[in-house]
């Protein structure tokens, strides 16, 4: 029996796909069974191989992406473990926010527009609580960086991760994956396929349930285990039918999510002054909280996708997506208990000026989408696509601020308000094959967004239609090694923000970005060795400030904002059975203005950047040539896997690195708010038999590094942390 796991290409970290046979398979080809297997993407909605899409695209999948989540592991799993990609979040499992290239965005409100998109299922998840969907019975993860905006909808100058389900099968096959760790941790996920009738009607369920209990103390209560667990189920119910001889094909997806646990942990004071990353009193087991400290989540959605054979060489499609979502999260936002102003003893850890505990909540989301698109593919020189595409999303918010020195905790204020997002794209992309070894590709997209914002005293639209492309030429140099060129445009719409006070507002952003890679297979297929370099050119970049003196949102664009790197991926099936992966991203952000004006924080840190005077009034200060916020210049990682035959099965060993450069949490620097780069690692050791059998013991973060992952700088040095240490057991059986 062969186990493939399914390696992509391109930077760091892309999904694993080697073979490793039994003994009797491996003396009968030996040679075969050590070479690399093909990667199929769908990165330009087609299924093409890898190696030959002129875009920078890495995969992750099978027993990667199955190592990578242990543990009850997030969305967030994928943060350096794919070359120029970090995910971060202060909400914890619910909101991730993604980084490709130093392109995101810091902002914390529940309306938060994203220059990266997330697509499921062929479904954009605009909305950051949709976007921490539950990673489970998946095809692959496909990563595209660099704006996308011909294909793949709105607002993606930073390009998109795509994530695509299992699919049903015309085959009764299955699998359950059961997982027990420390901080009794239980993580249970499976699917079962059932073909209905025979190549034309199958269904695919699959489940996921996540639970750990808490483990962090509260110090200033008294209370034991109190914070840091989570309970996580999610669902999906898939229907294939494809009736004989029609040429036609519906797919219909169910799925939903129920995510209760705690709001993220914010420390106060774990930061010394002077010093950037954690300090030496820090406890991971202990906080001290006099506010609430909870998080509640729920979204449940459908797509549906037809498709339908016009003639031998048009293909029609038509994806329907809407997905509604719940959250609440209310946290204790100055990371202590009591205030300064209340004298010595009454307040700690550390200085704490004045308390703050805060709630965000969006009740009711409603996002629908509309797609239909033309393929034309009849064998020849020339492929084309054509389509439309509709997004509509109304989403209601209420932020409420907490007296937590009073009895009960009650509310003092709050702001509503309600964004309405029309968007309607058309679309057309081509490619042609101007000889055997040189193909052009080349795309454009009318988009014309429109928002409509209501608040307490302010009403007002934004739009905006703007016109994104791309362009691209690829030269197959020999028979294994594909080099390519692309410029593209990418477009994200005006946006406004607001919790309390004024609204704030950006106009829209565009950027051009011009990239060139080589794709190449050596060693007769057993090594798969991709590059590519570019440089990013951002006119007026959608800048947020963040936290500040009044922990507010704020928006404004900078003029010109430039980014440029490089990206590497190795891939190597050094010996039968071993396989290796390296990867390394280098990107350099910097904002180009000669002067952008930004706050610093509210107290506590070092600002290293000039002060800005009007007179004798302090502006702010100078930004001007900093990099982007959550924007490490190294990022590395690697990966090994070992097998050791036997004659019903195999032992093996799986270990994967990733290492984040240096980070600036804030779009000004400070001596204090950061994290000096650092390496996490984990192990996987098993054996797996030829019957579908896997058992395996497993660590996380095998060295229990502990590092930041963000800061609060409105009130005092407080942070948020990485995950412990995690280990445990698992079990899997394929059937």
């Amino acid at each position: 029996m062969t186990t493939t796991l399914s390696v992509r290409a391109l930077l760091g970290t892309s999904a694993l796909a080697l073979a490793f046979a039994s003994p009797a398979l491996a003396d009968e080809a030996p040679d075969l069974e050590s070479r690399l297997t093909t990667v199929t993407v769908t990165a330009q909605k087609v299924e093409e191989n890898l190696q030959d899409v002129p875009i920078s695209i890495t995969t992750v999948a099978d027993e990667k992406l199955d190592v990578l989540k242990s543990s009850g592991a997030d969305i967030r799993f994928l943060s350096a473990r794919v070359p120029s990609v970090i995910a971060e979040s202060s909400f914890g499992r619910a909101f991730p926010r993604f980084y490709i290239r130093g392109i995101g965005n810091t902002d914390f409100d529940l309306n938060a527009s994203q220059p990266v998109s997330l697509v499921y299922d062929d479904v954009p998840y605009e909305s950051p609580i949709l976007k921490g969907f539950p990673v489970f019975d998946l095809d692959k993860i496909e990563v595209l960086r660099g704006p996308q905006g011909t294909l793949f909808g709105r607002n993606t100058p930073g390009g998109i991760i795509k994530f695509d389900s299992a699919r049903p099968v015309y085959e009764r096959e299955g699998y359950v994956r059961l997982a027990y760790g420390n901080y009794n941790t239980r993580d249970v996920e499976g699917a079962v396929n059932i073909p209905v009738f025979k190549d034309e009607l199958a269904v695919r369920l699959s489940g996921l349930y996540q639970e750990r209990d808490p483990y962090v103390d509260n110090a200033y209560t008294g209370e034991k285990d109190r914070y840091e667990g989570f309970k996580e189920l999610a669902g999906r119910g898939q229907i294939l039918f494809t009736p004989h001889d029609t040429g036609f094909t519906a797919l219909l997806n169910f799925h939903a999510r129920s995510n209760d646990g705690d709001a993220r942990l914010f420390r106060a004071n774990i930061i010394d002054v002077g010093h950037k990353g954690l300090g030496s009193g820090f406890d991971r087991d202990t906080v001290y909280y006099d506010g609430q400290n909870f998080l509640t989540q729920d979204t449940h959605g459908v797509t549906v996708k037809l498709e339908q054979k016009l003639t031998d060489a048009v293909t029609a499609t038509y994806v329907f997506g809407n997905e509604q979502a719940t959250i609440e999260s209310r946290g204790d936002i100055d990371g202590g208990y009591g205030a300064a102003f209340l004298g010595a003893g009454n307040y700690g850890p550390g200085n704490i000026p004045f308390p703050s505990e805060t709630s965000g909540k969006v009740d009711p989301l409603h996002q629908t989408t509309h797609e239909f698109r033309l393929a034309f593919d009849n064998g020849g020189q020339l492929r084309a696509q054509a389509g439309l595409f509709s997004f509509d999303e109304q989403v209601s918010i209420i932020s409420k601020n907490f007296n937590s020195l009073a009895p009960g905790n009650p509310e003092t204020s709050r702001a509503t308000r309600s964004l309405d997002t029309d968007s309607l794209g058309i679309f057309a992309s081509l490619s042609y094959d101007l000889t055997e070894r040189l193909t052009v590709s080349g795309g454009a997209r009318w988009t014309d967004d429109k928002k409509s914002f209501k608040a307490t005293g302010d009403q007002r639209t934004l739009s905006d239609e703007q016109v994104s492309w791309d362009i691209s030429a690829t030269y197959q140099t020999s028979e294994n090694i594909n080099t390519y060129a692309r410029i593209a445009k990418g477009f994200r719409g005006p946006t406004v923000q607001q919790r309390f006070g004024a609204p704030s507002q950006a106009d829209s952003e565009t950027l051009i970005s011009y990239e060139a890679g080589v794709k190449s297979e050596l060693w007769d297929n057993r090594v798969r060795l991709n590059t590519a370099v570019y440089y990013l050119d951002f006119q007026d970049q959608q800048l947020t400030i963040v936290g500040g003196l009044d922990n507010s949102v704020s928006l404004f664009n900078a003029d010109k904002s430039e980014g440029y790197g490089v990206e590497f991926d190795a891939e190597a099936a050094l010996l039968d059975n071993l396989l290796v992966t390296a990867g390394l991203s280098y990107n350099k952000t910097e904002f180009k203005d000669d002067v952008i004006i930004a706050p610093g924080c509210g107290g506590g840190c070092t600002v290293l950047d000039p002060a800005v005077y009007d007179g004798t009034t302090l502006l702010g200060c100078n930004i001007s040539g900093n990099s982007f916020p959550n924007a490490p210049e190294w990022i590395a990682n690697t990966t090994a896997r070992y097998a050791i035959p036997l004659q019903n099965g195999e032992v093996y060993a799986f270990t994967d690195w990733a290492y984040k450069g240096e980070t600036n949490f804030f779009l000004y620097e400070s001596v204090e708010l950061g994290q000096e780069g650092y390496w996490e690692g984990g192990l996987k050791v098993g054996y797996k038999s030829e019957r579908g059998y896997d058992a395996s013991v497993f660590v996380r973060n095998i060295l229990d590094e502990e590092a930041l992952e963000g800061a609060i700088d409105f009130n005092n040095l407080t942070g948020f942390v990485n995950e412990p240490r995690t280990y445990g057991v698992q079990l899997r059986w394929d059937f």
